[in-house]
C-alpha cells in the first residue's frame, strides 16, 4: 500500500497512486533481451531492452523508424515530475535519442505488452523461438492486451 509522501503535495500523491493502478513495468525488474510493445495514442513502439535503461527502440516514423539506441529516462504526467526507470500506462514515455538534444516524449501509453516470439518476427527471435530473456508472454500494465496472447503451446495466428 502507498503512504503518501509529507513533502509532496496531493497532486503528486495522487499521480503516483494513479500510476500504481494503472499498471507499468520496472525496467530493473527485467532481464536484458526483454522485448516490450508499447502502443500511445499515436504510435506503436517496439523495444528491445539492453540492460540498465538503454534499449533499441523503433515505432515513431520521424524519431525512430528503425531501431535506434537510447536511454530510457522513465515516464512523466506530461510535466517536469519523472518516475524513472518506470514505463506506465496512462503515462508519457521518455527517452533520450542520439541525435536529439530534448528528450523524446511520446503521447499518453495506453498498453504495455511483452509479446511472444511468433508475434515479433524472426529477428528478434531466438534459436528455440522465443524473444530473447522471454519464457511466457505477460501482461505488463493492464486488464487488456493489443490482441490476446495465444494460449500456450498454441501457434500464433
Amino acid at each position: 500500500m502507498f503512504d503518501p509522501h509529507p513533502n509532496l503535495g496531493d497532486d503528486v500523491n495522487g499521480k503516483i497512486v494513479q500510476s500504481e493502478i494503472e499498471g507499468g513495468v520496472f525496467l530493473e525488474g527485467l532481464p536484458p533481451d526483454t522485448v516490450l510493445q508499447i502502443r500511445t495514442q499515436h504510435h506503436f513502439y517496439t523495444a528491445l531492452l539492453l540492460g540498465g535503461n538503454s534499449a533499441l527502440i523503433s515505432g515513431h516514423p520521424q524519431y525512430c523508424p528503425q531501431p535506434v539506441q537510447v536511454t530510457i529516462a522513465g515516464s512523466t504526467w506530461g510535466g517536469s515530475m519523472l518516475k524513472m526507470r518506470y514505463i506506465g500506462r496512462g503515462m508519457h514515455l521518455e527517452f533520450h535519442h542520439p541525435e536529439y538534444k530534448t528528450p523524446i516524449i511520446t503521447s499518453l501509453i495506453q498498453e504495455i505488452h511483452e509479446p511472444l516470439a511468433c508475434e515479433l518476427g524472426s529477428e528478434l527471435a531466438s534459436e528455440d523461438g522465443r524473444p530473447a530473456g522471454i519464457g511466457k508472454a505477460r501482461r505488463l500494465a493492464s486488464p487488456t492486451t493489443l490482441k490476446p496472447p495465444p494460449a500456450p503451446g498454441m501457434p500464433c495466428d
